[in-house]
């Protein structure tokens, strides 16, 4: 394992190392009755704590010669009170060296585990690129979980004959204990989505993967009620020729339309069941077509943003924020958002948060 670099691993061990030479050397000059054995073990716990146990080893060496070096100036050292110092410095010493070792140890496995976390929950989550077809893309993720890159929200993208194809949901749920179903659905999506079948068709498969993904994995001892499981979410098509966006809404909050420095929800006329709970009642995946030119901008987000507080309780006002940024490009537009959520929040958020800008370029 390697030693940590940086102040704590190079300054601090020197400076110890001086602090240590000087108490001999200052012994020789104090009175018989004043002595600074004591303060030896200060600058061995401070460098085993902040360079590592090698160095907390060499320094913890350092500082036994010192005693023993103090001592043999005074002509103490067979002396009862310094036998006892001397064991006293070498027990606690192999104690903060060893305490020093299983602290790294673990440090370097949980660096292990968290490299191993990111690089699946990438495979899950992946980025989007920041161009499809006519379509420039920026999107930001927050999940609630500290440490995590992945939670209940999910999105993803594909390009189907002519046509761009979107995906934004929010699995039921956040956190690491969602990532399940986050991805049976993405894994839905990218297996269908680049299919030239109609959008209510694409949904219906949807649909079916993912009651079929809820129950086939499903945990019994977890799950009170399979039924209690669903993605809310919401499937956008934009047409590469035609200067219209097609959006079916499975019980997903309505996407923003930025035109002319305006912010408008575009609410379907026939919204869905959230994915999963097709089968408790009739539906019909019927798109919704709106107006969309070129230079016009989409925003698409989940709950996560609505629904964080301030300390007052007072829920994020995104329509009246998104309206002052409606003439930015999707990039700033999103980073515009996601500073302005955490400013209002000055907090963890209690969700995952998930927002996607998109954009039609003009010919």
């Amino acid at each position: 394992m390697r030693e940590p670099r940086g102040a704590g691993g190079y300054v601090l061990p020197v400076v110890s190392a001086g602090l240590i030479v000087a108490v001999p050397i200052a012994d020789f000059f104090l009175p018989q009755n004043i002595h600074l054995a004591h303060f030896l073990v200060v600058p061995v716990a401070l460098v085993a704590a902040f360079s590592g146990p090698r160095r907390g080893a060499a320094i913890a060496l350092l500082a036994v010669l010192a005693l023993v070096a103090a001592a043999a100036e005074r002509r103490t050292l067979s002396t009862e009170n310094v036998l006892v110092q001397l064991a006293s410095l070498v027990l606690l010493s192999v104690l903060l060296v060893l305490i020093s070792h299983l602290r790294e140890r673990g440090q370097f496995e949980i660096a292990g585990l968290r490299r191993v976390s990111e690089a699946a929950q990438g495979v899950v989550l992946r980025s989007l690129p920041k161009r499809v077809g006519p379509v420039a893309i920026a999107s930001a993720y927050r999940s609630a979980e500290s440490g995590a890159r992945l939670g209940g929200d999910v999105y993803a993208v594909a390009r189907a004959g002519n046509a761009t194809r979107l995906l934004i949901g929010d699995v039921r749920g956040k956190g690491l204990g969602s990532i399940g179903d986050s991805e049976t659905v993405l894994g839905a999506f990218r297996a269908a989505a680049h299919r030239q079948a109609p959008l209510p068709e694409l949904v219906a498969t949807l649909e079916a993967s993912v009651r079929w993904g809820l129950a086939e994995y499903s945990d019994p001892r977890a799950d009170a009620d399979v039924g209690e499981r669903f993605v809310t979410a919401a499937v956008v098509e934009i047409p590469d020729s035609e200067p219209f966006v097609h959006i079916v809404s499975c019980g997903h909050l309505p996407p923003l339309l930025l035109h002319d420095g305006t912010a408008t929800l575009l609410s379907v006329a026939q919204p869905a069941p959230p994915l999963g709970l097709g089968s408790l009642v009739e539906s019909a995946y019927t798109p919704t077509t709106f107006a969309f030119a070129p230079g016009d901008r989409l925003l698409l987000y989940t709950d996560g943003v609505t629904e964080a507080r301030d300390r007052h309780g007072t829920f994020y006002p995104l329509l009246e924020r998104a309206a002052a940024w409606a003439d930015r490009c999707p990039g700033k537009l999103v980073e515009a958002v996601t500073e302005d959520l955490q400013a209002h929040v000055a907090g963890p958020l209690d969700d995952d948060m998930a927002v996607v800008a998109l954009q039609r370029e003009r010919p």
